[in-house]
């Protein structure tokens, strides 16, 4: 991506509606948290590229990745839960189940009792998909894990699951132990 210059504006002199621009950074003395959220930051870009590079060779993206992953986690489930899981538009989704389904990945059926459902299945070829993307995704965790005391599985974990909203919590908890 391109920078975006303002010519023969200096930062000292620049401006905004808002007041004058900002030159010292924010610090971890202000901010102790930052750490942490510029890890998550840095950890989600390194555990994502493995996948992105698999998924770029498809024209695929981040979002097929997710449904995905979630499909073969739950075979049969309704779009409806996907979108729930997801927090998307059925716009959005939609595009990207279209793309995973004309490519043989995922496979759609309507519901045994109430046709107008849609089950989503993974295919053979979308099971391979997603077990090409997950591999990588595993032996990063895997590798961090082992550098870690026991005791910094439980704590890595109630971290993130503390990271989820709590209204979401036990939801999101019971779909992922089963």
């Amino acid at each position: 991506m391109t920078d975006v210059n303002f010519a023969g504006v200096e930062p000292d002199q620049a401006a905004t509606g808002e007041g004058a621009i900002v030159t010292t950074p924010l610090s971890v003395a202000e901010i102790p948290e930052i750490v942490l959220i510029e890890l998550l930051f840095y950890a989600y870009r390194d555990f994502v590229s493995d996948p992105d590079a698999v998924l770029e060779t498809y024209d695929f993206g981040r979002a097929h990745h997710r449904v995905v992953h979630f499909v073969n986690r739950n075979p049969g489930m309704r779009v409806a839960e996907l979108l729930d899981i997801l927090k998307i538009t059925k716009q959005s989704l939609g595009r990207v189940l279209k793309q995973l389904i004309d490519t043989g990945f995922i496979d759609q059926v309507p519901g045994p009792v109430d046709r107008r459902q849609r089950l989503l299945y993974p295919t053979e070829k979308g099971r391979a998909l997603a077990e090409r993307l997950f591999e990588p995704q595993a032996r990063r965790i895997n590798a961090a894990l082992s550098a870690l005391e026991p005791e910094g599985r439980v704590a890595a974990e109630r971290f993130l699951r503390l990271m989820i909203d709590p209204a979401e919590r036990d939801k999101v908890w019971r779909k992922i132990n089963r």
